[in-house]
């Protein structure tokens, strides 16, 4: 009924003849909290597609995400991939299937044959297409943070042969004992990656979303379940592993796909696999328990990232330009920076496939839009959906350095550049009825608005339209660059 009543309210013609109200907006910039990181997106699974695209598509890709005209973007998670077995039939979703970086020498059978200290058994000429977004974004960000993660273990130290999970969702799919030659995967691969394409990787992420029901052996994506006890171990293991190496990269864990599990995880860690955490990884898509983990990052003197998200609203019609899910993307982005007070937000897959097929309705996941089944070598239609002009509203307004603020408006989040003069409000009108906001004085406004009408637009007075996202930039002291030079 929800997701009905506000495609309802989407359609209705009434929007422009309701009269404004007015709403006071009270950041409080005496009480500046997280310092704020950037914005970013996991590279898994649309780079393993779209990096082999023909130069032009996949370069203009990135100009829309890290590019200083585009999203702005600061950061990029990278997936090791686990990789099944050579032979394997074909069963994960496209782009899912992101290869390993071992080897299997001839007649070898079975599983116990790979040996991390034999260069033989190593294959760096695997996963060209994602990686060639890693050089993408080094060449844009003038200070990028990289992130490595995992979703799965290499097929041979699974329990089920498969990268996708165990037989059973709740079962742990990593072997008995395996933690130590999977850790000595990871840190190998962290140092390889490092030098080839000379970036840094500051943080490993070795397990995700580990402690649910989503990972099983017949599923279509790559995933492992683990319990908080082997995920300790796991981070035990990874963090010698690094160490061992003389990297300086450090553990990001749990990636958790929700607060409400966050804490359960964290609460069955020892003492000392939580002072082996460098980063605190969590995913949004529940929203139970948020300040928890806030609190939790808090005591322990650990930075906090808001990893991984998408959010198109539930039964929403695909539509490239429709204002629905961009909205609620949009509530969603507020309320994780209210709540959590993140150093970063990380989207999931910047680009989804095309998923309205043989006139199904499909879906609004992703901030654009292609067909990631049709051939390499093109061409490829990009469709930049309202969800991107959303992002927008945050990414280019609220920048590395400027800490998160207080406001006391559920609808708005706001920012505080490093020198004080720039303050920006980002706040969601999902109604029906324009707002006329009431500003802090002292303060040059102008606002950035994307709505059906606008995509991330200046326009003129500070009346928020109705079902809409604005941007108030407010500035004080000598002139800067207007927010409207950024197009």
């Amino acid at each position: 009924m929800k997701a009905l009543l506000t495609l309802a309210l989407a359609a209705s013609p009434v929007a422009a003849q309701e009269p404004a109200v007015e709403v006071t907006l009270r950041p409080a910039i005496d009480r500046p909290s997280t310092a704020f990181e950037g914005w970013g997106t996991a590279l898994a699974w649309f780079a393993d597609v779209t990096g082999g695209w023909p130069a032009a598509e996949r370069e203009r890709l990135a100009d829309l995400f890290y590019g200083r005209r585009g999203l702005g973007w600061t950061i990029a998670r990278y997936n090791i991939g686990g990789g099944n077995a050579a032979g394997t039939p074909p069963y994960l979703r496209v782009g899912g299937a992101v290869p390993g970086f071992w080897r299997q020498p001839p007649g070898t059978t079975g599983r116990d044959w790979w040996r991390a200290d034999d260069a033989g058994m190593w294959d760096w000429s695997q996963d060209a297409n994602q990686r060639w977004w890693l050089d993408a974004v080094r060449d844009r960000v003038s200070r990028p943070i990289f992130e490595a993660f995992s979703n799965s273990p290499p097929w041979f130290m699974t329990v089920s042969g498969r990268v996708s999970g165990a037989e059973k969702a709740t079962d742990d799919n990593l072997r008995p004992g395996f933690e130590a030659p999977f850790a000595a995967y990871l840190a190998r691969s962290v140092e390889e990656l490092q030098r080839r394409h000379r970036i840094t990787f500051r943080t490993l992420s070795p397990v995700n979303e580990p402690n649910t029901d989503y990972w099983y052996a017949a599923n279509k994506q790559e995933g492992a379940h683990w319990s908080p006890a082997r995920q300790a171990a796991m981070i035990d293991a990874t963090d010698a592993a690094l160490k061992a190496r003389g990297l300086k990269t450090v553990i990001a864990a749990p990636d958790e796909t929700n607060s409400q599990i966050f804490a359960l995880d964290w609460a069955g860690y020892p003492a000392a696999t939580r002072a082996r955490i460098g980063q605190l990884n969590v995913h949004s898509y529940g929203t139970l328990h948020q300040t928890g983990v806030r609190d939790i990052a808090r005591a322990a003197g650990i930075r906090l990232w808001m990893s991984e998200n998408d959010t198109p609203l539930d039964k929403d019609p695909e539509d490239f330009a429709a204002m629905p899910s961009a909205l609620a993307f949009a509530e969603h982005v507020v309320a994780d920076l209210k709540r959590l007070e993140p150093a970063a937000w990380v989207f999931w897959q910047a680009v989804e496939d095309l998923s309205a097929r043989d006139g199904s309705k499909g879906s609004n996941w992703g901030l654009v839009k292609a067909d990631l089944r049709s051939p390499a070598a093109g061409p490829h239609a990009i469709h930049v959906t309202a969800k991107y002009w959303a992002m927008a509203q945050f990414s280019r307004y609220i920048r590395p350095g400027y800490r998160l603020v207080p406001v006391d408006d559920m609808d708005t989040a706001g920012a505080l550049s490093a020198d004080g003069r720039t303050l920006a409000l980002v706040h969601v009108n999902g109604g029906i009825t324009p707002r006329r906001l009431v500003l802090p004085a002292g303060w040059r406004a102008q606002l950035v608005v994307t709505d059906a009408a606008h995509q991330a637009a200046c326009v003129p007075g500070t009346t928020v339209p109705s079902r809409s996202i604005a941007t108030i930039v407010l500035t004080r002291g000598p002139a800067k660059e207007s927010p409207c030079s950024v197009d």
